[in-house]
């Protein structure tokens, strides 16, 4: 598995949930608020399905995975995310376990709100150390 797929810096790292789970997923958690086409639940292998901290319906039908709505679509789901308690369920689970692996089912590795939410939980990480 390539590293367009996996990064896995300090405690949080984002993985396609169709990627085979490995022993340093650590807590698999999925991030996505629909649950993955032609997945069973045994094969992802998750701690949590954390359905809250995906982008809201309107935001998510809005952005599309287009491209050009990326730079929008990051901004305002990073709002989102200021006030959404889930977050603090993910800070959680990383102090209890080292590493939460924040599974996805969208096809572009770099391109989407799981690549948006790991960096927003390390940027939240360092500014609490």
């Amino acid at each position: 598995m390539g590293n367009s797929e996996r990064n896995s810096a300090g405690a949080f790292a984002i993985k396609r949930v169709y990627a085979d789970p490995s022993d340093d997923d650590g807590c698999r958690v999925l991030v996505d608020r629909l649950w993955p086409r032609g997945v069973s639940k045994e094969r992802a292998q998750l701690e949590l399905w954390l359905k809250d901290v995906a982008p809201s319906p309107p935001l998510r039908k809005e952005f599309a995975h287009m491209q050009e709505r990326f730079a929008q679509f990051r901004a305002a789901y990073e709002a989102e995310l200021e006030t959404n308690p889930a977050v603090q369920t993910l800070y959680g689970l990383a102090a209890e376990h080292g590493k939460v692996t924040l599974l996805f089912g969208a096809r572009d590795p770099e391109t989407n709100h799981a690549r948006v939410l790991q960096e927003f939980l390390e940027r939240g990480r360092n500014s609490r150390k």
